[in-house]
């Protein structure tokens, strides 16, 4: 993301970049990732555990809705009511977008009348932490995928991009606030799922601290691929199903039992598999 840090030249203040091996392996990897999915969500009979629960997904930088259609699409199959953000390209911290953003989650919030479930992808789960500081009673958990909040992980393989569409589309005097905001340890249960193998951020730029309401969730994948690998999709679908705040802690077992079989009762419920 920004290196607002001015960590890029400074290897000591920063986790490395992933091994450039890993980034040209992305598109490999996603060929694979993807269509894996698509077939399991065909074979796989639908669950209805979501109950009409809202979920708000947001898209990782510079990408669009229709880089999370493959995670929406899964997530409506299971019963959610799955809302792309609607705000066009993820252009960054721009004014538009942070005006936005807030705007979309309420709408979603008054249209259910419920705490609305945020996923955020990569750049987008950074904006999912920060939603839920401003909005925190709108806000059921936050689910971040492959998503470096700290600031020792700012320096990513993306950086570049980051300051190039800065100076292209601007950048919101709030920026700075809403970085050192999206920091600060969440009111909101939430979860983290990562990559070791990520070839875009460093895993340990995502990862939660060890504290109450936090869950940590590695999974082989892609970075471009979190929001269709099959792993990733079981393990977002049990955080979902959990109901806050007395969640169960993840479990794999559980939660492909629930990835292929479903939920016995809805989540609204209290249910667990």
């Amino acid at each position: 993301m920004y290196d607002f840090e001015g960590n890029a030249d400074d290897a000591s203040a920063r986790l490395p970049r992933p091994p450039l091996v890993l980034t040209a392996l992305e598109a490999v990897r996603l060929a694979v990732e993807l269509p894996s999915s698509v077939v399991l969500d065909t074979v796989i009979p639908r669950h209805e555990v979501g109950a009409g629960q809202p979920v708000l997904v947001l898209p990782g930088f510079y990408a669009t809705d229709a880089l999370t259609g493959r995670v929406r699409g899964h997530l409506r199959r299971q019963g959610y009511r799955a809302y792309s953000w609607g705000l066009e390209r993820n252009l960054g911290l721009t004014d538009r977008i942070v005006d936005g953003l807030p705007a979309r989650l309420d709408e979603v919030y008054e249209r259910h009348q419920h705490p609305v479930s945020i996923v955020g992808w990569s750049f987008g789960g950074l904006l999912a932490r920060w939603l839920a500081h401003e909005r925190p009673d709108r806000v059921r958990q936050v689910v971040t995928m492959g998503s470096p909040w700290r600031s020792e992980g700012e320096v990513t393989r993306t950086t570049a991009m980051f300051e190039a569409s800065a100076k292209k589309n601007g950048l919101s005097s709030r920026a700075r606030e809403i970085v050192a905001t999206l920091r600060e340890p969440l009111p909101v249960p939430t979860t983290a799922i990562w990559s070791k193998s990520d070839g875009i951020v460093n895993w340990r730029a995502c990862a939660l601290d060890d504290e109450p309401g936090c869950e940590n969730i590695a999974v082989p994948s892609s970075h471009v691929g979190l929001v269709s690998n099959p792993l990733a999709l079981a393990a977002l679908d049990d955080r979902l199903a959990q109901e806050p705040p007395h969640a169960q802690p993840f479990e794999w077992g559980r939660a492909l039992r629930r990835y292929t079989l479903g939920a016995r009762t809805s989540v609204w419920a209290g249910a667990t598999a």
